[in-house]
């Protein structure tokens, strides 16, 4: 082989040399930006995941520093002014009412609740001076209209006006039939309440149950004794 196709050999090789530098360089750099990629993915994963365990930790807190400690429920003024379960004021006065009414006559807390959830499904812890009659029109089996007035909506058989109204009296009424039920504490709750009630649906104070007990171990507190 002489000079000249000794140069063009040469030449010729020079070429793919470079090609194979270049793509040994761009290899290079694609391996680089993968594993940043992969540092970045990572990054995201750990911080989600830290995120993700900081909302569960909040979870965990928030009810703990939210929890209501129990208050006196002979006394008013230590109620929550922000209520409980969303109940408040005069609510939360005559469901401490109920509460004390029932320890009175004997009933232990399962009597308190049953007691605090009629309330609410009947007139939301109010004592009003109207019911079913003057909401809906609706009438007793016989044709009548109904008379339903007070925290728990009793009709005139079951006492005066003045009684039916009061939050004392009238939850002293509730809790009497209560106690003539055989059974009561057996039964569920809002059945229970039916069968003193009655009323249309069986079922109708269930909702109120989680709200009744919440209210009720809210009111368990000691209540010092003065003077």
């Amino acid at each position: 082989m002489d000079v000249t196709n000794r140069r063009t050999t040469a030449t010729r090789r020079r070429p793919v040399k470079r090609r194979r530098a270049r793509r040994r360089r761009l290899s290079a750099r694609k391996r680089a930006a993968l594993r940043l990629r992969r540092r970045l993915m990572l990054r995201r994963v750990l911080i989600g995941a830290g995120a993700v365990a900081a909302i569960a930790a909040l979870a965990v807190l928030l009810p703990m520093t939210t929890a209501q400690a129990p208050v006196c429920a002979a006394d008013p003024t230590s109620f929550p002014t922000a209520g409980i379960e969303g109940w408040q004021g005069e609510q939360l006065e005559n469901a401490a009412t109920i509460v004390l009414t029932a320890r009175e006559l004997g009933f232990d807390r399962a009597g308190q609740v049953i007691g605090v959830m009629a309330a609410m499904g009947e007139s939301s812890l109010r004592a009003i001076d109207y019911g079913d009659w003057e909401t809906s029109r609706v009438t007793n089996p016989d044709g009548s209209r109904t008379s339903s007035i007070g925290l728990f909506q009793q009709q005139e058989w079951w006492g005066s006006a003045e009684q039916r109204m009061d939050p004392a009296s009238s939850a002293a009424l509730f809790f009497d039939r209560l106690a003539r039920l055989p059974a009561w504490h057996d039964m569920e709750p809002s059945l229970a309440i039916h069968r003193v009630q009655i009323n249309t649906d069986p079922a109708h104070y269930a909702p109120f149950r989680s709200d009744a007990e919440a209210i009720v171990d809210a009111l368990s507190g000691t209540c010092e004794v003065t003077g």
